[in-house]
């Protein structure tokens, strides 16, 4: 279930993708721009705020959604990506070179999943799966009280 959720974020790369400006979230649309396995990569500019503001803090939360299928990550950002990733990015993102006469005028940063839940609601019951990247967990959420565990 973890890799159709992995492949679901490839497919629908347009997330919404949450920010905090001190005790004010924020979000926007975004698109991920590369992704390794549980490793989702950006670029923006330094002139935006919401630069400014994953230097303030970089736990951040992205929600893919399309026909019924919800992923939801969080994790926090970090600023290490390599020269030839950022080169990558700007190669094969048509935008890119529309904005920006060159790839070292983008700012980039990468998201290691910490947390992603993936969330169906087509079939019933529908299926909630929650896993923590971080100790390998993987469980089922709430979707619903008449489906309830009863464990």
């Amino acid at each position: 279930m973890m890799q159709q959720a992995l492949q679901f974020l490839h497919d629908h790369n347009e997330v919404a993708f949450a920010t905090s400006d001190g005790h004010l979230p924020k979000i926007r649309m975004f698109q991920i721009m590369k992704q390794e396995g549980t490793v989702l990569y950006f670029a923006t500019s330094a002139e935006k705020a919401v630069w400014k503001e994953l230097m303030q803090n970089p736990n951040v939360e992205v929600l893919a959604y399309a026909d019924n299928i919800s992923v939801r990550c969080s994790g926090m950002v970090n600023f290490n990506v390599e020269d030839d990733i950022k080169r990558w990015i700007y190669d094969h993102n048509p935008v890119l070179p529309r904005l920006y006469s060159s790839y070292d005028q983008l700012v980039y940063f990468c998201l290691p999943i910490a947390e992603m839940d993936y969330f169906d609601l087509t079939p019933t019951p529908p299926v909630f799966k929650h896993f923590d990247l971080m100790v390998g967990d993987v469980g089922d959420g709430f979707v619903g009280a008449r489906f309830k565990s009863t464990k």
